[in-house]
């Protein structure tokens, strides 16, 4: 198979690995970002997960690696130990091409690992370093990991970095390294106190947005369910039993609203896995071994899971709470109709979500609202048909008034014959309406 990726100049363990991972062609990301991070500029890209730019920053990384130097090179940190662990199994999937004296070496550091085995490894320093900040930054401070050496920094998810309070980290680490250091920021937002960092580090660094093509992958349907006077987790419980996902993530907004959800859906008798960060480290990795060998058809999470953590195979995602950032009902729903699949996404709402649903609409989300009817989901039309029909009704009203003109004469009984010709004209556009 022929892929696009020689013009690129890389080296050609790379491609033996493109060719592997069946990349065809580069992404958009890939293609405006790769020749830039190979001419060692410093950039920033934003995009949407899904985009690749995980290999837009890994390719160029890999064959910038100098195997004969034994010290460290590069350093990729990640908001979570889920995502580091998983930009690292990328890394192995292509060094895995190289052999003998082109052997490049890449090392994990995330919490919940034995720090002092870590440090009695570190005697022989990796090529290449992919870890959480909080941990990469100990071993620097213990003199164990040296980082000095490296050339090039990637902070991934920054924005996500910042809301969990490590950015602080990423700069004692980045002020350890080289004045000509490459820095690499990838985020889907670049929110404003993020640029205080960038500007201290960055000079004109190349910015490259690729705005999704739409806002959400084009095979999810987004669906609505009124909650009422229902129980919510009753509810919960029939959509999930009548919709019987090959695998289904239910969101919630905090570590314990998804465990009280949880637990309300083991009593009713199914078997429920749950991602938080309340979970251990060795908790949480079990639990995702368990998540990604089909040991759950439903799993309970917090926005910790929407974002980095691919998990194959999501039927369906389901907002038990819509989150408080509208953003992430992106992210949330970016779990589903990965690879082409299809998905579908329901909100469970109430009343006082209007404003934000209104908000979501806004970024182009089209919902079809749905409920049960005995005992079955059927569509149940627009959510605001009632405020749509008044708006109507208003509309006619305003028509029929500006159109029936008042006669300039007045005689006897024209009020009573305006107002005749009023109501017959609203008449006629109902009808007209209903065709």
């Amino acid at each position: 198979m022929n892929t696009t990726f020689e013009k690129f100049n890389v080296k050609p363990f790379i491609l033996d690995a493109v060719k592997e991972l069946r990349f065809q062609k580069p992404t958009e990301v890939q293609e405006r970002m790769i020749p830039s991070l190979l001419n060692g500029e410093s950039a920033i890209g934003q995009s949407q997960t899904g985009t690749g730019k995980t290999h837009a920053y890994l390719i160029p990384i890999l064959s910038k690696i100098d195997p004969s130097l034994q010290e460290v090179q590069a350093v990729i940190t990640a908001p979570t130990r889920e995502l580091a662990n998983q930009i690292y199994q990328e890394v192995l999937k292509i060094t895995k091409f190289c052999s003998g004296e082109d052997m490049i070496t890449a090392r994990c550091y995330i919490g919940g690992t034995d720090k002092q085995r870590t440090i009695d490894r570190l005697k022989q320093q990796p090529h290449i370093v992919v870890g959480t900040p909080g941990r990469i930054k100990d071993l620097m401070v213990e003199n164990a990991l040296l980082v000095h050496t490296a050339r090039t920094i990637v902070v991934d998810e920054a924005d996500l970095m910042l809301d969990m309070g490590f950015i602080e980290d990423i700069d004692k680490v980045a002020a350890a390294m080289p004045k000509n250091l490459q820095i690499m920021v990838f985020s889907a937002t670049i929110p404003e106190k993020l640029k205080p960092f960038l500007r201290k580090y960055m000079e004109n660094p190349k910015y490259t947005h690729v705005a999704p093509k739409q806002v959400t992958a084009a095979k999810i349907k987004h669906l609505l369910m009124p909650v009422k006077s229902k129980s919510k987790t009753k509810l919960l419980h029939d959509l999930l039993v009548e919709y019987n996902p090959y695998l289904a993530i239910v969101f919630t907004n905090t570590k314990k609203k998804a465990d009280e959800v949880a637990d309300a859906l083991l009593e009713q008798g199914l078997k429920v896995g749950r991602i938080h960060g309340d979970l251990n480290p060795r908790e949480r990795k079990k639990m995702m071994k368990q998540i990604n060998e089909l040991e759950y058809q439903y799993v309970v999470a917090t926005d910790l899971a929407a974002r980095g953590i691919d998990i194959a195979g999501v039927s369906h995602v389901i907002n038990y709470e819509l989150p408080s950032d509208l953003d992430f009902y992106v992210h949330r729903v970016g779990r589903t109709a990965r690879a082409d699949y299809s998905g579908n996404a329901i909100t469970l709402y109430e009343p006082t979500d209007e404003n934000a649903l209104a908000q979501i609409e806004k970024m182009g989300i089209e919902f079809t609202q749905i409920d049960f009817k005995n005992g079955e989901l059927v569509e149940i039309g627009p959510r605001n048909k009632r405020q749509n029909r008044k708006k109507q009704i208003n509309e006619i009203d305003v028509a029929a008034k500006t159109s029936v003109k008042k006669s300039t004469k007045v005689k006897p009984g024209y009020k009573k014959k305006h107002k005749y010709e009023v109501e017959q004209f609203k008449k006629r556009q109902r009808r007209l309406k209903k065709r």
